[in-house]
């Protein structure tokens, strides 16, 4: 799955989820997943927090298979900033 699949697939959910802070998925070479209050993007812009991780990690964490607690204690997930904001992943996602 891609990057722009991956928009596509949570576009609904984060427009309808009320979500208030801009948090950044960063998967280096494989692009930036944005969530900028209740839009998802695909352009690189500043965020509250920066979450660091695979694209598969991303795909996984999208299709709830990867709890994002679980997944900083694993160290799957860098983050970056507000911490409070990762905080709110879970139930965003």
């Amino acid at each position: 799955m891609s990057i722009d699949a991956i928009k596509d697939k949570i576009s609904d959910k984060v427009a309808a989820a009320n979500f208030e802070h801009v948090i950044k998925f960063d998967c280096g070479d494989d692009g930036v997943l944005v969530i900028n209050k209740d839009e998802v993007t695909t352009k690189d812009m500043e965020a509250e927090c920066t979450v660091g991780l695979t694209l598969d990690d991303l795909m996984a964490l999208v299709k709830g298979e990867l709890n994002p607690t679980m997944g900083f204690m694993q160290g799957k997930l860098k983050l970056d900033g507000n911490m409070g904001v990762a905080m709110k992943l879970g139930s965003l996602l």
